[in-house]
């Protein structure tokens, strides 16, 4: 029997009873207008330090005015990065991985195989950017949310046709393990 050819770049179909390899699709964190204000914020905290630099009132230290902008930088910079980067979802070809945490690292795990309804909310400002919110429920437990997500579109399509791809070499293998049953060893 040969395996069929490739459509359009997708990979072939594997042979009836082999496993199929668990292979990466992509990587994603949310998008990074989140961090647009930080950024702001810091281009702000530089210029206003700059400014009064050895040019402070009475009574006032330049390491009081330092100190002053490294905790501003900190909590409005330095931390709404590590939250975003601490979040990231992996794609592959067997299932879907959220990961989050900066200390805890917490892991969750959905598989195509199970099947999952996939909803999509997008904001003005996230269909401006083409990002949005995808939310994976499979039925049993708390939905997943893939919070404001690039490219929206391709990642919904991708997911869905994952899904579909899944079930039916889930269903196919299946059939044919009933049609085939094992024979009695004596």
């Amino acid at each position: 029997m040969t395996q069929p050819t490739g459509i359009g770049g997708r990979p072939l179909t594997p042979a009836v009873g082999v496993a199929t390899p668990e292979l990466r699709i992509a990587r994603l964190r949310g998008h990074a207008l989140r961090l647009v204000w930080s950024a702001l914020v810091l281009i702000g905290v530089a210029g206003v330090a700059g400014y009064f630099f050895d040019n402070l009132p009475a009574g006032m230290e330049n390491w009081m005015l330092l100190a002053a902008a490294a905790v501003v930088v900190l909590l409005l910079v330095v931390l709404p990065y590590a939250v975003w980067w601490s979040r990231s979802y992996t794609l592959t070809t067997q299932r879907i991985i959220e990961r989050r945490g900066l200390v805890r690292v917490q892991r969750r795990e959905l598989t195509h195989v199970r099947g999952y309804a996939v909803h999509l909310r997008r904001g003005l400002i996230q269909r401006i950017w083409g990002a949005g919110t995808l939310t994976l429920s499979d039925g049993v437990d708390d939905p997943m949310k893939l919070v404001n997500i690039p490219n929206v579109d391709l990642v919904h399509e991708t997911l869905v046709d994952q899904v579909e791809v899944n079930q039916i070499l889930a269903h196919r293998d299946a059939a044919a393990s009933m049609s085939n049953p094992p024979s009695p060893s004596r």
